[in-house]
């Protein structure tokens, strides 16, 4: 406490002077005097508790454009009055920077005019003021009513001589909900969470006035907002996260944001958006995350998100969504993550998403299409996640539609796929998650992963597996993870895995399990093994039938995961004979626990496959169709399971067909001796055409040959001649002779 000064306040007797400690400012931004300052000092009988108490309240409030327009109302009143109402003045100077020690008596009222007419005028007050000085209307009309008590005050007028002890205990108890409810609006909570104005589920029509500066969290969903204008929270220039959702609205202004320069998250979900165009979120510079979703939104316009530099996360699912134009993406150079889901796309909207140079994670979820044509995610060259979950229509994927993409992560679920993409996959090198759950895919064959190098974990769960070949993931040295629950398999054998001690996590829960020799590698891998909330059971043989492999001791009773070896019971004759061009079947079948499967084989060890001319039927029977000679000789069938085989030879013997004429048959003729039609194909006219031109070329040969010979046994060839030329005499001179000419004819 400071000094004893004289008081100036009339003929009252000296009083102690009070100051109140300084606290931060909790009133209403939107007041004209905040924020408020600290209380001045105080003396007289103005200093009795109950004054201090109220000043204290209304002081903290930030009510003092209406201390002063009530101030003006009330100065005509009981001098009590005015001492309250001079200390009220007094306060509010003290916050426009005025001096209040000169602020007492008369003078107190004087101060109060000189501040009254600093602020507008009383009719212009009642005409804007916030809703907040509503409640700070009724504090200060209860406060008067409480002062004009006679009780109240005798305890004012009363001599004051020490503190009593209930006012520092009311202090304690009333701060928080002071500091709490400062400068919030009616309809909403401000206690909740510091720096946050929940006004959700309210009944709504518009944006509630008066909101503090300094909100970092506004939620408003669940109201009955129905638009947002341009410049409506334009105030707000520290809001974080937004929460619009579940109202209205219907259309966003262009500028409708702008000021929220700080706004990291926009929840928009649950309205009636329809169109988004470019300009809606204008000014929305640091805007990390919009959700869209549950709108009635048809199309993206080109540049609807050109301002939305930062954003990283956008949600659009549950729309009416049947375009995106090319450009509407662009200007999104950090999104990372992009969800489609539940809208009424027919393509793949592959020109808008090859705008995001950053994208890591695109999830298209339940989107009626049919085809992922190739080239369609072509400059997703960051894209390391990528989700199709239920497309009903999608049977296969084409060879080139993952092209261009280097994933780490890929999940084809719930679609119509029959079988495993491989060819779609195989430039996959740093895949290393790979999920084709709830799938009518029905095996894996060998070694067709193997171009996977890196794969680690492979899911399968509620498809038709039926079988995993042996050597199905021999390749992958990384791989620790399989889920194949809830599907059709028998039996899992130890040779699938090129490291089974290197698996971490095996589900096979709910499949019929045949707990055999087969599964021995398993039983003693059980303790270490991650087998999920269910570890697998036996559904055979019946004495071990719902038995769960965790149960089994570490030493198996007799007849426990055993295997009976395969045996050769059932054969057709030994030797079998066949005319040329006629039909031959081998039959063979053999019995052993598990069953076992029948091949057959050349004596040199070539095996023979399901197709052709010559095949291996599903029940192992053997078929040779349209018997030629070269089909002659020995054929071995072999029954072989996982504790042993046994094999058989049988013999063939084709019969040569002469016709009457005594030349070789034609097996593919119509009736004996008589030719069938004669068909000239290309192979034909190529053997004829070699046949004719071969004697052709070789006598054109030799002729040229016997010339030459003919032509140097005639010696050495002369070029040129020379002969002699007389010319005949004149018939008039008899006496001369002709000229003799000497001729060289070249």
């Amino acid at each position: 406490m400071p000094g004893r000064p004289q008081s100036s306040w009339g003929s009252q007797d000296v009083r102690e002077t009070v100051e109140l400690p300084t606290l931060p400012p909790l009133g209403l931004q939107a007041s004209p005097c905040a924020p408020s300052p600290p209380l001045p000092a105080c003396s007289g009988d103005c200093c009795s508790p109950p004054w201090l108490l109220y000043l204290f309240i209304l002081h903290q409030q930030g009510c003092c454009r209406l201390i002063l327009a009530r101030f003006k109302r009330e100065r005509g009143k009981k001098k009590k009055e005015k001492c309250f109402l001079a200390l009220l003045s007094t306060s509010v100077l003290a916050a426009g920077g005025r001096s209040s020690s000169s602020s007492s008596g008369p003078a107190g009222g004087q101060a109060g005019s000189e501040a009254l007419r600093e602020v507008r005028a009383e009719g212009q007050l009642e005409r804007d003021r916030p809703p907040a000085l509503d409640r700070c209307s009724a504090q200060l009309d209860a406060t008067l009513r409480l002062l004009r008590n006679k009780e109240g005050m005798a305890v004012a007028t009363a001599p004051k001589q020490a503190w009593p002890p209930w006012p520092p205990v009311f202090f304690l108890l009333l701060l928080p909900a002071l500091g709490s409810s400062g400068n919030c609006p009616a309809v909403c909570d401000c206690t909740s969470q510091p720096q946050a104005v929940l006004c959700a589920h309210r009944r709504l029509e518009a944006v509630p006035g008066g909101l503090p500066l300094d909100t970092e969290l506004l939620d408003l969903s669940g109201n009955r907002l129905w638009g947002l204008q341009q410049g409506m929270l334009s105030r707000l220039g520290q809001l974080r996260e937004l929460d619009l959702s579940y109202n209205q609205l219907s259309t966003l202004e262009p500028g409708a944001f702008h000021g929220l320069r700080s706004l990291l998250t926009l929840r928009l979900q649950g309205n009636r958006l329809r169109i988004m165009g470019p300009g809606v979120f204008a000014g929305l510079s640091a805007l990390t995350l919009l959700d869209l979703r549950l709108n009635q939104i048809v199309l993206f316009l080109d540049g609807a998100f050109r301002e939305l530099g930062s954003l990283q996360q956008l949600e659009v699912g549950d729309n009416h969504l049947v375009f995106v134009a090319p450009g509407a993406f662009a200007g999104l150079a950090k999104l990372s993550t992009l969800t489609l889901e539940r809208c009424n796309l027919s393509t793949v909207p592959g020109p808008a998403l090859a705008r995001l140079p950053a994208l890591g994670a695109l999830k298209l979820r339940e989107l009626d299409i049919g085809r992922l044509p190739a080239g369609a995610l072509r400059g997703l060259g960051q894209l390391r996640e990528l989700e199709i979950h239920h497309w009903p229509a999608l049977e296969a994927l084409e060879p080139g539609s993952l092209g261009g993409l280097n994933l780490s992560s890929l999940a084809i679920t719930h679609c119509n796929l029959s079988s495993v993409p491989f060819q779609a996959l195989h430039h996959l090198s740093f895949l290393r998650a790979l999920d084709l759950s709830r799938n009518p895919i029905s095996a894996i064959p060998a070694r067709r992963l193997s171009s996977l190098v890196r794969l680690q974990e492979l899911r399968l769960s509620g498809a038709c597996l039926t079988s995993i070949a042996a050597h199905a993931f021999h390749g992958l040295t990384a791989f620790h993870l399989l889920d194949v629950a809830d599907n059709a398999l028998q039996t899992l054998e130890e040779t699938a895995f090129p490291s089974p001690d290197k698996l971490v996590t095996l589900r096979l829960s709910g499949n019929p399990l045949t707990c055999d020799c087969r599964l021995l590698w398993l039983l003693r891998l059980r303790r270490r093994l991650d087998f999920g909330s269910t570890p697998p059971a036996c559904a055979g043989p019946q004495h071990v039938q719902g038995k769960s492999l965790r149960e089994f001791a570490d030493i198996l009773p007799p007849g426990h995961f055993t295997c009976r070896p395969a045996l050769i019971r059932k054969s057709g004759p030994r030797w079998v004979m066949a005319e040329e061009g006629g039909h031959a079947v081998f039959s063979c079948s053999g019995d052993g626990d598990p069953a076992p499967t029948v091949s057959w084989m050349r004596p040199q060890g070539v095996r023979l496959g399901r197709a052709g001319r010559v095949r291996v039927l599903q029940d192992g029977t053997l078929e040779i169709r349209s018997v030629q000679l070269r089909d002659r000789g020995a054929y071995v069938c072999v029954v072989s399971n996982v504790a042993g085989n046994d094999s058989l030879r049988t013999w063939l013997e084709v019969i040569q067909v002469e016709p009457p004429n005594g030349t070789l048959s034609d097996p593919n003729s119509t009736s004996p001796g008589i030719p069938g039609p004669f068909f000239l194909d290309s192979r034909g006219i190529a053997m004829v055409l070699a046949v004719g031109f071969l004697p052709f070329l070789t006598s054109v040969t030799l002729c040229f040959g016997l010339i030459a010979l003919w032509s140097k046994g005639k010696g050495r060839v002369k070029h040129h001649v020379t002969f002699d030329f007389v010319a005949p005499r004149t018939s008039g001179d008899k006496n001369s002779g002709g000229n003799r000419v000497t001729a060289k004819l070249f």
